[in-house]
């Protein structure tokens, strides 16, 4: 059994009331789709202080403008991080094939990947610049063929951030605004007079933004319902406690609710690390988020073996998943619930969010068990045709239908059956003979 040296509640989605958060955010939506940019201005001038004269997009000059302001090394690094990131994206992308083949003579079956023809990027702000979001949201959107892509992300203390902005701009966006909360959200999901609609919305936000997008799920599609970020470190007795305690409290930082977990085979370890954390939370300039989630949601437990050990990690369905094991690559065999994996001591989960190059949108809450992060696969619609040439084929077919649908009681759909019987081999339907006639069928 699992010993506990420090624990805490699993939070899921369907912890707490959501009812007020709920109707603000639904409040907000439905007062976008009646007033367009009135109500996203009046909004934007409320929770952001910003109500720029010359509208929320940027224009090409503004942004080239901002882009030239930044150092030269600030440019370099968004270009190399981007590098990362669309090259693992069209490695995912050329693995996605169209396919056709022939099932029956004449029977051609196939499916294709489709862009969607227009997505949204929502690129958090707040109190941080998070231009990594441009890079997982814009980047891959554009490696799968989307031909617009609209950005927004907030000011920042009623600032533009430009590094965000070049992020989004050298990621490949079509539309940048500096617009942000669930007044973003909405005007990108029902468009308004400025923004044109568009089909998919992805990024990371807070937990009205969160809430924005599930209640708009369906009007347009989404990546994924987030949570908090979360950390989930397996270890054994070979790992650093000073890497391991300074790795839990790197997420940790992201806000005062996102889980950081500790699970080893080592007593020793564990115990290390709780001291190690105390002596590091003090110093850190983000103490103010890592602090309170350390201490409503950090975690440490000791299990017995490495096989309690990937049997307790997959029971958290964890986010992200740092591996510091003797042997890290076992984990791709012994686990599956996992948004992603970041295997021994030469990797962290800040690889993953900042530079590396898989996308750092990822299932929170649980949700790792069903889904995974976004991907290039996300802005892609995989559709079918169908397509017979073959007459006999075609006669065959129809006859099967026609039984198969008379078996469910659809008539209609059985006649459609049957006139290519008719037509093609000359099978003989008293409800044909009838409309020929001049009768009721």
């Amino acid at each position: 059994m699992p010993e506990y040296l420090k624990s805490a509640t699993r939070a899921t989605f369907a912890d707490g009331s959501r009812t007020e958060l709920s109707a603000k955010v639904a409040a907000i939506i439905a007062d976008v789709r009646e007033r367009g940019d009135e109500a996203v201005r009046e909004y934007s001038g409320r929770f952001d202080s910003w109500q720029p004269e010359e509208g929320f997009r940027l224009s090409p000059e503004k942004v080239a403008q901002i882009v030239d302001s930044l150092p030269t090394q600030v440019i370099e690094d968004i270009a190399f991080v981007q590098d990362q990131v669309r090259g693992f994206a069209q490695v995912q992308r050329d693995s996605m094939q169209d396919v056709e083949v022939e099932t029956l003579p004449g029977v051609r079956l196939g499916h294709r990947h489709v862009p969607v023809a227009a997505a949204g990027a929502y690129v958090p702000g707040g109190r941080y610049p998070l231009t990594a979001s441009a890079h997982m949201t814009v980047v891959t959107a554009k490696v799968a063929g989307v031909p617009r892509v609209v950005a927004c992300t907030p000011p920042i203390g009623g600032e533009i951030p430009p590094a965000t902005v070049a992020a989004m701009s050298m990621a490949g966006a079509d539309e940048i605004n500096i617009l942000g909360g669930v007044q973003a959200v909405a005007a990108m999901a029902v468009g308004t007079e400025s923004i044109e609609r568009i089909d998919f919305l992805a990024g990371p936000g807070n937990a009205f933004v969160a809430e924005a997008k599930r209640q708009l799920f369906g009007e347009v599609g989404i990546d994924l319902f987030a949570g908090p970020t979360e950390i989930l470190v397996l270890a054994d007795e070979n790992a650093d406690p000073f890497t391991v305690a300074v790795d839990l409290l790197s997420q940790a930082e992201h806000g005062p609710d996102s889980p950081a977990v500790l699970v080893t085979t080592s007593a020793a370890l564990g115990a290390e690390v709780l001291t190690l954390v105390d002596r590091i939370l003090p110093g850190m300039p983000t103490r103010d988020f890592a602090g309170p989630a350390w201490r409503d949601h950090g975690e440490v437990v000791v299990v017995e073996d490495m096989d309690e050990l990937w049997r307790v990690g997959d029971s958290y369905a964890s986010e992200h998943v740092q591996v510091l094991t003797a042997e890290p690559r076992q984990a791709l065999e012994r686990m599956r619930d996992y948004g992603a994996l970041f295997l021994g001591e030469n990797t962290c989960v800040s690889y993953g969010d900042k530079v590396i190059g898989t996308n750092h949108v990822l299932p929170t809450l649980g949700s790792a068990r069903y889904t995974g992060g976004l991907w290039v696969g996300k802005y892609l619609k995989t559709v079918t045709y169908q397509e017979v040439t073959d007459p006999s084929t075609s006669a065959m077919l129809g006859r099967v239908c026609g039984r198969a649908s008379r078996v469910e009681l659809f008539e209609g759909h059985a006649r459609s059956g049957d006139i290519r019987a008719w037509r093609h081999e000359g099978d003989s339907y008293e409800w044909i003979d009838a409309v020929h006639e001049g009768q009721p069928s």
